[in-house]
């Protein structure tokens, strides 16, 4: 009954910001998806908007076209925002909703020039298959079908566009929160830095990811993921000697991440972080 009530909440949630709308995001990205043998995810992704004026880039996503790449061209931090579960589905849209005011801003993409990837998790699955209900999980074997596509587009997005590899963050909330532990477990050196908000993961993995650079959040009142899950994490990462950042919203319950995505320190920690190589 209780999985019930939370996903009626979270979908509900989900339609009221749906219906308040967003523009920017969906007319600078267009509809795209990622298709590998049988199987395919949606996903949006967002250009720097300096090099989306050089090279007319919604047509160049539009029509696939790869972005020439020479040892001189620069290349862009690449965000990868993983959405909870109320904006799960088909439409390639709705995991647009909590992001469209901060990525696509114009002031925003100016001080942080970066390609934004926002795939969307179809319905009935989840971006790591545990119960979101449980005090603890054990990361699972496999990863989910979503995260193995992911993962390939990564790696296809890399070589057709000006992504710089050593700069790429991956945020995610709710279940994008646990989407995000589960995917930095399976490939700590593959993400500069990570943003968990209420979520949480394996604690038997914290030693594998203690230097990847995290900041986790979540509301203190939180009563549909606990705040528990962020706790734990963060305590066995500091346990074998990491040092995660942890902001806890003591007036806030789950529906914290407006609050995490306007805390200006955040993107500022964030874009300063680089993989060594």
């Amino acid at each position: 009954m209780k999985n019930i009530s939370t996903k009626l909440l979270l979908c509900v949630i989900s339609v009221l910001l749906y219906v308040s709308g967003y523009s920017q995001f969906a007319t600078l990205a267009p509809k795209s998806v990622f298709i590998r043998a049988k199987e395919q995810l949606n996903y949006r992704l967002l250009a720097p908007f300096d090099l989306k004026e050089k090279y007319h880039f919604e047509e160049v996503l539009a029509k696939k076209l790869f972005v020439p790449i020479g040892e001189d061209t620069a290349k862009y931090p690449l965000i990868i925002f993983l959405h909870g579960s109320g904006e799960r589905g088909a439409e390639n849209e709705r995991q647009l909703i909590h992001i469209d005011s901060i990525f696509a801003d114009d002031d925003f993409q100016k001080k942080y020039p970066c390609f934004v990837l926002a795939p969307q998790c179809p319905e009935e699955q989840k971006w790591v298959e545990v119960d979101w209900d449980l005090d603890s999980h054990t990361t699972p074997e496999k990863m989910s079908k979503s995260f193995d596509l992911l993962n390939d587009l990564i790696d296809s997005l890399i070589k057709q566009y000006p992504i710089d590899d050593s700069r790429i963050y991956l945020m995610g909330l709710s279940m994008g929160g646990y989407g995000t532990w589960d995917f930095i477990s399976r490939f700590p050196k593959r993400f500069a830095a990570a943003v968990p908000i209420c979520g949480g993961g394996d604690e038997k993995m914290a030693e594998t990811i203690k230097d990847v650079p995290i900041w986790a959040f979540h509301g203190a009142l939180d009563k549909l993921v606990k705040p528990l899950r962020s706790q734990n994490m963060i305590n066995a990462i500091k346990k074998y000697g990491g040092q995660p950042k942890y902001t806890e919203y003591k007036n806030l319950g789950h529906l914290c991440w407006n609050a995490a995505f306007t805390t200006p320190e955040l993107y500022e920690w964030m874009f300063a972080q680089k993989l060594k190589k």
